[in-house]
C-alpha cells in the first residue's frame, strides 16, 4: 500500500491531478477512485469517466456537469452520487488540473 500511494504521488501534482492524462488507464482510475474512498467503480461511474475523457481530449475543456448525467442517462445529480464531487470525478478520470479558476465551479 505505501508503494501504491508513493506512485501516486509522483504521477499526481499537489492538488492529486494526474500531471500526464497520458499515463492514465483503467488501474490508475481505481487507485484514484480508492484514494477518494470509492471502493469500487460501477458501469455508471465508468460511463461518466469515459465521457469526461472523451469530452476533454476532443475539447480541451471542461463539460457542463449536469449534462454528462443527461449523456450518460443518469440522474441528474449523478456526479454528486457517484463521486461526491466533480472535482473528484475529473481526478479519477484522469484529466489534468483544470486550474483554480475552473476548480471554483466543481
Amino acid at each position: 500500500m505505501g508503494q501504491m500511494q508513493y506512485d501516486m504521488q509522483k504521477v499526481c501534482d499537489e492538488d492529486g491531478f494526474l500531471t500526464d492524462p497520458r499515463g492514465w488507464d483503467d488501474e490508475v482510475a481505481g487507485r484514484l477512485a480508492r484514494s477518494e474512498g470509492i471502493a469500487a467503480l460501477t458501469e455508471q461511474h465508468w460511463e461518466v469517466i469515459r465521457y469526461l475523457r472523451d469530452h476533454y481530449l476532443r475539447h480541451g475543456t471542461l463539460p457542463v456537469m449536469a449534462h454528462v448525467c443527461r449523456v450518460t442517462h443518469q440522474d441528474r445529480h449523478c456526479i454528486q452520487q457517484l463521486f461526491h464531487t466533480p472535482r473528484e470525478a475529473w481526478r479519477i478520470a484522469g484529466l489534468p488540473n483544470p486550474g483554480e479558476e475552473a476548480k471554483t465551479y466543481m
